[in-house]
């Protein structure tokens, strides 16, 4: 890359030594990187990863970086190249840890969620292990190297050269990933446009491709997002959204069997399926959910379906029946649009509505996303006596009790939200979990591990819930109130899930098994123990709202979920693009079909294919209506229409 003006004529093996010592830096940061990179790979995709099919993009991608140092003269070059290793050493470990707990990547979207870290610390904390920091060792290694590199004599190109080499290499590169990344669009078109599969383009492209796709992807859809969406593209959401579920009618099972009874909602922290009605050594793991299921209408096939804003995701998709946002959380993204949302529809059927967590009010941006999602009030950390901690803040069983009192003086009919907390990753309160039960849980074989800790977790977590319940039950309230209990989402991280499968007694776990250990438990309960049974119908947080819709006869005609007791199919859509119907599932990171009862793998049809296309046209049918605050629009040329007639 030097052109050497000594006119001492020198060997093969010495002008190749002289090159090679000339572009030491070029090289190292290019092998390095790559190494790194591939090591990445080999970390999230173990089964698939092979460097035949990724090498190309890795490469190419690393040498985009190495191309751009050559504009520069001899010693800012290596000084531009170690930084750019410092980074990129230190994304990599970001998504390391970022993908232990999320299995997904992170975007330039979810940077804005950064620092809610502090208030989970401790979760961060065990993410990170100690080989992570091996991405960064070559950088201390380097600084005495870098000392003596720079005193190594190396003639120095003019800018007029230098740019010239840089065109040369950097169209290479490029040329190379372009090619990658066009043939990437051809196999699956729309999951670069779209990015809903993250997991899947870091895969194939490699970590350094995806987040320069990426922030192309949310600096693009910043733009665009200025710009007004066409009427043809809002008329079509319009209709979509009219037509999802018009078929409900006045006979629809269950109608308006809630009509003037309370609502009381209870969204658990990390509560998941595979714990109900299991036992370990003798032991019920949750006892007192068992007890309430057989008295309720339980959904055995009911699955999260979060993004990056984890919790508040759960509460987003349940309480507006809207996808949550593509990266980042809807919490903080969307709090300034106008929503249409169960606690809006019981508002105007007259119903006092309420918000009930006890951590702090600010946190995941409650405070604000409740008045847009028009709670009456939010009973936060500062209306609760912080009188005992288990986990994160305030146990369950202090403000389950406190919560228990606040609801028995709501004006009725009431909507109670109540968030849980003390079951929260990585549930190391083992002794305030202890402490709060009655007869204390042992984890057995899985005793002093993330598994066992979290069965402790939600051991205790259970019999609060049994408590506040049977509170309810004692006191008359449940005789006028239905009662909703769901958990939020996954409590097993992706590092752990060995432990999990050794659990549930799986040899050779697919990513099927995964996505079925996604279950959260979903139960309704309504007075005189009614409608108990078992609904083993495939549905998802999303479905909750229009299943409410229908009970208390609110308006349905802006929800992307079903209504859970009247519809005929198990369709379940993720914000990664996999999906289900009951029948067959789809796996986006792998772009692989199972059949859901035999677990094999099956071929693409042309019917799964257009379900496919439905599934990433939801999605951003979902992101439309939230980026664009259609929903403002829509609810508005309503109530004109409305005026008119």
């Amino acid at each position: 890359m030097y052109i050497d003006n000594n006119t001492t004529k020198l060997t093969k093996s010495e002008k190749i030594k002289q090159f090679f010592i000339k572009n030491l830096d070029i090289i190292y940061f290019i092998v390095i990187l790559s190494i790194k990179s591939f090591n990445f790979n080999k970390f999230i995709s173990p089964v698939y990863f092979n460097y035949f099919y990724i090498g190309a993009a890795t490469i190419s991608a690393v040498g985009v970086f190495a191309s751009i140092a050559l504009l520069f003269k001899n010693n800012t070059r290596t000084r531009l190249l170690y930084i750019f290793n410092i980074v990129l050493s230190v994304l990599i470990i970001v998504d390391t840890v970022y993908y232990r707990y999320f299995k997904d990547l992170m975007s330039l979207g979810v940077v804005r969620n950064g620092f809610l870290l502090g208030g989970v610390g401790a979760s961060v904390k065990e993410l990170i292990k100690p080989t992570d920091f091996l991405y960064l060792l070559d950088i201390f290694i380097l600084i005495p190297f870098l000392r003596f590199y720079k005193k190594v004599p190396r003639i120095q190109l003019k800018f007029i050269k230098r740019f010239a080499i840089f065109l040369i290499v950097f169209a290479i590169f490029v040329a190379v990933d372009a090619k990658k990344i066009h043939d990437l669009d051809k196999e699956q078109p729309r999951l670069i446009s779209t990015m809903f599969n993250r997991l899947y383009l870091a895969q194939v492209l490699g970590p350094i491709n995806f987040h320069i796709l990426d922030t192309y992807n949310v600096t693009s859809t910043a733009v665009s997002n200025m710009q007004k969406l066409p009427e043809e593209r809002q008329n079509e959401i319009k209709t979509y959204l009219e037509n999802k579920n018009s078929n409900t009618t006045t006979t629809a099972n269950l109608k308006g069997a809630g009509n003037g009874k309370n609502l009381i909602v209870i969204q658990v922290e990390a509560l998941q399926e595979f714990v109900i009605n299991k036992k370990l050594d003798g032991q019920e793991i949750t006892p007192n959910l068992n007890r309430w299921i057989n008295k309720s209408l339980y959904f055995n096939n009911y699955f999260y379906q979060v993004a990056a804003g984890n919790t508040s995701d759960a509460e987003f998709l349940s309480n507006n029946s809207l996808y949550p946002a593509a990266s980042g959380a809807a919490y903080y993204m969307y709090s300034g649009d106008t929503l249409n949302s169960m606690a809006k529809e019981f508002k105007e059927k007259d119903y006092y509505t309420a918000a009930l967590h006890g951590y702090r009010e600010g946190f995941w941006n409650r405070n604000v996303m409740y008045k847009s999602e028009k709670f009456d009030d939010f009973y936060g950390q500062r209306a609760y006596n912080i009188n005992e901690n288990v986990g994160l803040g305030l146990s369950d069983k202090s403000f389950l009790n406190q919560s228990f009192d606040k609801i028995k003086s709501f004006s009725q009919p009431f909507f109670a939200f109540t968030i849980t907390l003390s079951s929260h990753y990585p549930y190391d309160d083992v002794n305030g979990y202890d402490k709060g039960t009655t007869n204390k849980f042992n984890s057995g074989k899985y005793e002093n591990t993330l598994l066992g800790d979290y069965l402790k977790g939600i051991h205790y977590t259970d019999e609060q819930l049994g408590m506040f319940l049977d509170k309810l039950e004692s006191s008359g309230m449940m005789d006028n109130s239905i009662v909703v209990l769901y958990g939020d989402h996954y409590a097993i991280p992706k590092n752990s899930m060995p432990l999990l499968y050794d659990f549930e007694g799986i040899k050779n776990p697919t990513d099927l098994d995964w996505f079925e250990l996604q279950k959260v438990p979903m139960l309704i309960h309504f007075p005189k123990d009614e409608h108990k049974g078992i609904n083993s119908l495939y549905t998802g947080q999303i479905d909750l709202f229009p299943t409410i819709a229908n009970l208390y006869n609110l308006s349905n005609k802006y929800m992307l979920g079903k209504d859970m007791l009247n519809s005929s199919t198990g369709d379940v859509n993720f914000r990664s693009g996999s999906f289900t119907d009951g029948n067959a599932f789809y796996v986006s990171w792998t772009n692989t079909y199972y059949d859901v009862k035999t677990k094999k793998v099956i071929p693409s049809t042309p019917a799964l294919e257009a379900k496919k296309e439905t599934t990433l046209t939801e999605l951003q049918y979902s992101d439309d209506i939230l980026n664009h605050n259609l929903l403002k629009k829509f609810l508005q040329e309503d109530s004109e229409n409305k005026s008119n007639k």
